[in-house]
């Protein structure tokens, strides 16, 4: 019943499920007006088509993430609130951006495409959901413009106990955003592609709409592969960065303890003892951690220990090691996720060059199907690392978690809250499943014509009540 952990694991767990929507909202955004800009461009119906029935899904997970994300910013008030009065003037106005700017231009955007099929201009309707598209990357941007300060804080001065922010352009120039963003948002294209992949590949499986099916993989395959390789490319960039600005993190998410040598050798798995600070059983390969650091086969990266010790003459006695297996596994499951997902574009490339998709790809429909989880895997594994590899840092060597939450919630309350939420986000993955089941099973050409109105949300002719 310690408050800080029941804080942690509140944060942490409505963070999770928060992230589900998220990248899948930006992925789905890009792929669609993708889809439109190829029916302005060629003029063909399915095109059309493709748009409006992976817009029902999106529209469907922009809606729950929408409501889940609304809680979000309502935990630094109501848990958080000693972090919030030391850099809510800091931390605070990219979320308002967010809020009044991003997120205003999303929903704006999202009403006049939804209504505008066949009312407006052609051009001026894709443009509706370009600017969607760039709303959705927008928000992830100010909102990892807060979560950069965190992790690299700049641009502030302590004014009376408290962090001011003395320059703005300095938040939006952190070279911890600059490598965050591309990164964060190129896996978000591929959870999109991934989706629309694993249900193409499982339309393909039943022989359902095959052209429509085999057409929106293409698409979306060419969009999984390109994601894939540049989130890789940018999480190396990222990584390489960490070195310098939180060696810590850089060193537990390598399991390194002590002094790693010069050039070092990257683990590739290890049996992790916190409690005697050492690993046991190592497979390493030489020369390649110096590499991903450096991009060279040399130079030292520093150990745990005697990162400790700086940190102690720097901030003070304390434990400023993160947790370890935690950091150092969910590092690798990101790995891992990410390394499968380019296989499975790359083949799918290889199968649409060599015109090989009308062939019976059983095994890869089938594996494509249950690889929509690996984004998700990846982004939150990710996130984890980020995370818990900034422990036990809020603001990294700033505040303290212990210092951040607040001193008026016991741990009975956020307990009660815990589980209270637990259960709406389950209630809500419910809901949310059973209208994507839904709508894949319908498919993109049920006419679902009822009297005088189609249950189709995009007509023309469709009333509120309906659509509602």
């Amino acid at each position: 019943m310690d408050p800080v952990l029941l804080s942690r694991i509140q944060f942490a767990s409505t963070t999770i499920f928060h992230f589900i929507f998220v990248p899948l909202s930006i992925g789905l955004a890009l792929i669609i007006a993708i889809m439109q800009t190829m029916y302005l461009v060629k003029g063909k119906e399915e095109y059309k088509k493709m748009a409006k029935f992976w817009g029902k899904l999106f529209l469907i997970n922009f809606a729950v993430g929408v409501v889940t994300g609304i809680l979000q910013e309502f935990q630094f008030g109501m848990n958080w609130s000693d972090y919030s009065r030391f850099v809510g003037d800091v931390f605070g106005a990219p979320l308002a951006i967010e809020a009044l700017l991003a997120f205003f231009l999303e929903s704006t955007f999202i009403g006049l495409w939804i209504f505008g099929w066949d009312r407006l201009n052609k051009r001026v309707h894709l443009l509706c959901i370009w600017l969607v598209a760039f709303g959705t990357a927008m928000s992830a941007f100010w909102i990892l413009l807060a979560n950069s300060f965190m992790q690299h804080p700049v641009g502030f001065s302590i004014t009376n106990g408290r962090a001011e922010m003395n320059d703005f352009w300095a938040l939006v120039t952190n070279g911890q955003l600059l490598v965050e963003f591309p990164h964060t948002v190129l896996g978000a294209f591929a959870t999109g592609a991934f989706l629309i992949t694993g249900i193409s590949a499982y339309k393909l499986l039943k022989r359902q709409d095959v052209q429509f099916f085999k057409k929106s993989f293409q698409i979306a395959i060419i969009v999984s592969l390109v994601s894939s390789i540049g989130t890789a490319l940018w999480g190396h960039q990222q990584a390489q960065y960490l070195v310098h600005t939180q060696p810590m993190k850089m060193a537990a998410s390598e399991g390194l303890w002590g002094k790693s040598g010069d050039p070092a050798a990257w683990t590739v798995f290890a049996t992790i003892d916190p409690a005697k600070q050492e690993n046991g059983y190592e497979f390493q390969i030489p020369y390649l951690l110096s590499f991903l650091s450096y991009s060279k086969f040399s130079g030292e990266v520093k150990g745990m220990l005697e990162l400790q010790a700086e940190y102690e003459n720097t901030y003070g006695p304390g434990n400023y090691i993160p947790p370890v297996r935690t950091t150092f596994w969910s590092f690798r499951i990101m790995v891992a996720a990410g390394s499968l997902m380019i296989l499975l574009g790359l083949y799918g490339v290889y199968l649409m060059a060599r015109k090989k998709m009308d062939q019976p790809n059983t095994w890869y429909w089938r594996l494509m199907l249950w690889s929509i989880a690996l984004p998700f895997i990846g982004n939150t594994a990710g996130w984890v690392m980020t995370e818990f590899g900034r422990q036990p840092w809020t603001v990294f060597g700033l505040m303290r978690t212990e210092d951040s939450i607040s001193p008026s919630v016991s741990a009975g309350q956020i307990l009660f809250s815990v589980i209270a939420f637990s259960l709406i986000y389950l209630i809500l993955a419910i809901v949310m499943a059973f209208l994507f089941i839904r709508v894949i099973k319908k498919g993109p050409y049920d006419t679902g014509v009822k009297e005088r109105h189609s249950q189709d949300p995009f007509d023309k002719e469709e009333s509120v009540h309906d659509l509602t």
